[in-house]
């Protein structure tokens, strides 16, 4: 087994805690804002962020385990990344598909006035 990356009974916490406060940071933003069509470029772009991140902390965790690093390590690696793809990768369409309708909305509300 090689060295471990880090302690994991003092740290193996923090990624999946830090990534679960900014993906439901980035959920409210996303619920609150999509469906009025406000911040869009905000929103989604920090949405593919943390999927960015999510699948980070994945690879990251396949090489941990891969490399014989403890436990604490790679689950604690390993449970964020797959959370954030299997949430974050559904949910970016649908609030695409969200500010879609908002543009609409908003196009068919000016088309209606004379």
């Amino acid at each position: 087994m090689n060295e471990p990356w880090f302690d994991p009974n003092a740290w193996a916490w923090l990624p999946g805690t830090l990534f679960g406060c900014l993906g439901g940071l980035w959920g409210a933003l996303a619920g609150t804002l999509a469906p009025r069509g406000k911040a869009r470029r905000f929103v989604l772009g920090s949405g593919l962020l943390l999927l960015l991140i999510s699948v980070i902390f994945l690879a990251a965790a396949i090489y941990a385990l891969g490399s014989g690093q403890p436990y604490g390590i790679w689950f604690g690696l390993g449970l964020p990344g797959v959370q954030g793809v299997l949430v974050l990768g559904p949910l970016l369409p649908l609030v695409r598909y969200r500010y879609q309708q908002a543009e609409a909305r908003r196009m068919a509300a000016e088309d209606f006035q004379p």
